[in-house]
């Protein structure tokens, strides 16, 4: 039962795994055709996106050749549009050329034509003038003939019988106008004037080219000097100043020629010397801030002399112009006191006169601006002036005002530029005005007369209006009245080179004739 059961088992167990074995061979069987039907249907699908994507880039590489090639041809279109415009230009440009060129040569065939009608008439005209010369020569010989008189002595005769009828009327005329100018112009002038002066009463600082700084003892000036000169090489470059510190006991000198440089140096050099602290780097410092400061005092000068002369209206770099003649001298005469005096004589001699009094103080004030930068810019001080009023806008008028207040460089063209020139001359040749020695003054005046009189034909010289002015009488039988004017040029030239003098001499050479006789 037992065996039975055990084959039984056996058979089981073999039939089970037949049959075991028959599943799994079918299922691998199943199992390999659906692998083989996925993988066809993947390469299909790989195939036929492949066969797309081709397609599709084919496509779009046709596109590009397609758009490039319309490109390409709409460029040769238009290359070849150029190209024919060009040549039509350059076509129209050689027939014009060529019209030109015809043009050209038509007028060159009419211009030989002229030329040849132009030498025939020359020709022709050459024969009628030495016709007509001939005819003249023929005319004069008959008339000397007829006078009795040659050509030259005729015109000697008929000049001076006309030289002597215009000395005559000029003499005349001349007494006349000097008579009525000694009963009524010296007469107004002098009342005119005197009020003026009365009017005006101004103090003149003297300024030198240098200026002296107190120090509180010696030792300092070791410090000034700095090692191996560096302080004081700095302080000068910083300045454009020349410090002299030499054996004077507590004191240095401070030399240059422009004011406004002279005293930024000497309030930078007090301010250094009260702090102590003086090295390059700290000198640098004050300088530029001396400067700023400096700057500043001299836009309010120049407004406070605009204020103080009763003038408005002036353009921001005229007010600083003026500041700037506050550090400015003449031979020791304070430039901006001298200003503002010329701006009050011009105001109160305008009023007597009855002119402009508001245009001749501008006139006044402006009249020598130029000074507060001769130093810089090439020129004499008016005519630096008159450029600088006619750049900041200034009426014509009033820059010949301005032009001419120096007699000898342009005419006075109004009322008031003679007004000017008066009150420059009063403030400049009044005692006091300019600092100079009695025994120099003395020295230069005679010299100034000793030079006029070297000269032949003169009889006497005056220098007047404190040596601005130099009148010379000259013998009238050796001198005529066109020699005076020449003798007048050659003793100008002469002043200026040999002579030294502050501002400028006017030369004025007199001829005078008098002829006297008793009536009985």
């Amino acid at each position: 039962m037992e065996s039975l059961t055990f084959l039984i088992g056996i058979v089981g167990l073999c039939v089970g795994f037949v049959a075991g074995f028959i599943v799994r061979y079918v299922f691998a069987k199943i199992y390999a055709n659906s692998v083989e039907q996925l993988s066809d249907t993947i390469l299909n699908e790989a195939k036929i996106k492949a066969e797309s994507q081709a397609k599709e880039r084919l496509i779009k590489a046709n596109e590009e050749a397609e758009k490039v090639r319309k490109e390409t041809e709409l460029e040769i279109r238009e290359k070849r549009y150029e190209i024919q415009n060009t040549e039509k230009r350059l076509n129209q440009r050689e027939e014009n050329i060529d019209k030109k060129m015809d043009l050209l040569d038509r007028k060159e065939r009419d211009l030989q034509q002229k030329e040849k009608n132009i030498d025939t008439k020359e020709k022709t005209i050459d024969q009628k003038i030495a016709e007509i010369e001939q005819i003249k020569n023929d005319q004069k010989i008959l008339l000397e003939k007829l006078s009795g008189l040659t050509r030259e002595n005729a015109k000697k005769m008929l000049l001076k019988e006309m030289e002597d009828e215009a000395k005559r009327d000029a003499a005349i005329i001349y007494k006349r106008l000097e008579q009525e100018t000694i009963e009524t112009a010296g007469k107004k002038a002098k009342e005119i004037l005197s009020l003026a002066i009365q009017k005006v009463a101004a103090d003149h600082t003297v300024d030198t080219t240098t200026s002296t700084v107190q120090i509180p003892n010696d030792e300092i000036k070791g410090r000034i000097i700095g090692r191996e000169g560096r302080n004081i090489k700095t302080f000068e470059q910083a300045t454009g100043v020349d410090l002299i510190i030499d054996d004077t006991p507590e004191a240095i000198t401070i030399s240059a020629f422009d004011g406004v440089r002279r005293f930024v140096a000497k309030k930078s050099l007090e301010k250094l010397i009260v702090d102590g602290r003086i090295h390059p780097a700290r000198i640098e410092e004050v300088v530029q801030k001396m400067q700023k400061e400096v700057e500043e005092l001299i836009k309010e000068t120049g407004e406070q002399a605009a204020i103080d002369s009763g003038v408005s209206g002036l353009h921001p770099e005229i007010i600083k112009l003026l500041g700037k003649l506050k550090f400015r001298t003449s031979y020791g005469q304070n430039q901006l006191q001298h200003t503002l005096e010329v701006t009050w004589l011009a105001g109160a001699i305008a009023g007597e006169l009855g002119l402009d009094v508001t245009f001749c103080k501008k006139a006044g004030l402006m009249h020598d601006i130029g000074k507060a930068v001769d130093h810089e810019v090439e020129g004499t001080h008016h005519q630096i002036s008159a450029e600088l009023a006619k750049k900041y806008g200034e009426s014509p008028k009033m820059v010949n005002a301005i032009l001419a207040h120096h007699e000898g460089f342009a005419e006075p063209q109004s009322p008031e530029a003679f007004v000017i020139i008066a009150a420059d001359a009063i403030s400049a040749a009044r005692p006091g005005a300019r600092r100079e020695t009695i025994e120099n003054y003395l020295k230069r005046l005679e010299k100034l007369e000793t030079l006029a009189k070297e000269f032949k034909g003169v009889a006497s010289a005056y220098a007047i209006q404190a040596g601005r002015e130099i009148r010379i009488l000259v013998e009238p039988e050796n001198i005529d009245d066109t020699q005076s004017q020449v003798l007048a040029h050659d003793i100008a030239k002469k002043i200026e080179n040999e002579l030294e003098y502050p501002g400028q001499i006017k030369v004025t050479v007199i001829r005078e004739v008098r002829a006297q006789d008793i009536a009985k």
